[in-house]
């Protein structure tokens, strides 16, 4: 017997500075915030919100990504964990646009490269974790 799965439901990346990942995050994908501990909240809905960790949880069109603050290591995609995120975009012109919007973020990326059957375009977020946008041919 195997389990079937549709789809990933949520991933969460544990970040060095939440403030900072939040920025990042926030001005280059705009994903609304779908659940975070309100500043003003109460010590019960602290403690119900808990598994947060004093982080942020978004939500895109299909799943939720979230942010945990946890630590000052450095991600590396050669330890044993998380290898890269990627996030599909309908077509090169995105992919392109995608490009200028990076830039504009001020985000490390690499040139568009053309690996067959897709483009993907390789960025980092300001933990280093390495995030990938995928276009169809």
């Amino acid at each position: 017997m195997s389990i079937s799965v549709e789809s990933i439901a949520h991933i969460r990346l544990t970040v060095q500075n939440i403030e900072r990942s939040r920025a990042f995050y926030e001005k280059v994908f705009g994903w609304p915030v779908a659940l975070e501990v309100p500043p003003d909240a109460d010590d019960e809905t602290r403690h119900q919100l808990g598994f947060l960790y004093g982080g942020v949880i978004y939500r895109m069109n299909q799943g939720l990504i979230g942010l945990r603050p946890a630590g000052a290591d450095t991600f590396d995609e050669n330890r044993t964990g998380l290898d890269h995120l990627a996030f599909t975009v309908g077509s090169l012109t995105e992919l392109e646009s995608a490009a200028a919007h990076l830039d504009s973020c001020g985000a490390v990326r690499e040139n568009i490269k053309d690996i067959g059957p897709s483009y993907i375009l390789e960025f980092r977020d300001p933990d280093n974790i390495a995030l990938e946008l995928v276009a169809p041919k």
